[in-house]
């Protein structure tokens, strides 16, 4: 840990929510930096052998910057500059500002911004930005969650509250939103165990997303992924109503020592009181 670490910042509830507004702005300019970025430019690799833009940095240093300004006193975790490692208490913001490097690289248009902000090991603010798209979402824990549409200038927009769903019932048909690049054995068992399951087959974190916004049921990942993939998804996913746990159906944290970054495995639910 570094010295930033030892006295950990706090950010109350009431100052979350009033975080949203500068927090959005932030993540819509991060994403606008993406856009004006030929998706030609030199794609690198990172030492672990993933994929890096110009895009990803330069969206990385708009955020960077952004956090500077608006909450300094809080430490940050993003993809592209994690050396320092994170707080286990206090709060904290996770950012991933490019999620779904290999979509945009791709040529697709399902890549986003994350941005999160967690708080003792509990996600309490997510914003996915898709620029792409024009289309945002945003939650706080307690305060509910919309989507936003973006203007073609990529920072005003108009916001629409969103919820999830309930559960389907006997007979109806699950959606489970599931990723392009990485399913894996375990989580198609896991959706294949509830009959006439449905895969909405998405890139990034726009999986948490169609939860949110009650256009699927479960985001289920029985797989090792990082904490910047899925911090602002799961505040999202709560925010509008659900719950994000691991396998075992406890709540997912965000405080526990994890190498690398890496959690085992979530299912985001839609409705709290699925299982």
């Amino acid at each position: 840990m570094t010295a930033a670490f030892e006295q950990p910042a706090v950010v109350s509830a009431e100052h979350a929510a009033a975080l949203l507004e500068p927090l959005t702005k932030l993540v819509l300019r991060a994403g606008a930096a993406i856009m004006v970025i030929p998706r030609d430019a030199k794609v690198t690799q990172k030492p672990d052998g993933s994929p890096v833009t110009p895009a990803d940095l330069a969206a990385d240093q708009v955020i960077a910057e952004g956090l500077a300004q608006i909450a300094p006193h809080v430490p940050v975790l993003s993809e592209e500059c994690c050396g320092n490692g994170r707080p286990t208490s206090g709060s904290f913001f996770v950012v991933d500002p490019l999620d779904g490097t290999k979509e945009y690289i791709a040529g697709r248009d399902e890549f986003t911004v994350n941005l999160a902000l967690v708080c003792d090991g509990v996600p309490v603010l997510g914003i996915i930005g898709a620029p792409a798209l024009g289309l945002a979402w945003r939650g706080v824990v307690g305060h509910g969650a919309e989507q936003l549409t973006v203007a073609a200038d990529g920072v005003s927009f108009a916001a629409t509250a969103i919820r999830t769903r309930p559960l389907p019932q006997p007979g109806e048909p699950w959606t489970a939103t599931v990723s392009r690049s990485h399913l894996d054995a375990a989580t198609v068992a896991f959706i294949d165990a509830r009959p006439g399951a449905v895969h909405a087959t998405l890139g990034s974190s726009l999986k948490f997303c169609r939860i949110a916004e009650g256009k699927a049921d479960i985001y289920p990942r029985l797989a090792p992924i990082c904490e910047w993939d899925i911090a602002a998804g799961a505040a999202l996913v709560i925010a509008a109503g659900g719950k994000v746990t691991d396998a075992a159906g406890a709540p997912l944290r965000f405080d526990a020592p994890r190498p690398n970054f890496i959690v085992p495995e979530f299912i985001a639910w839609g409705d709290p009181d699925g299982r």
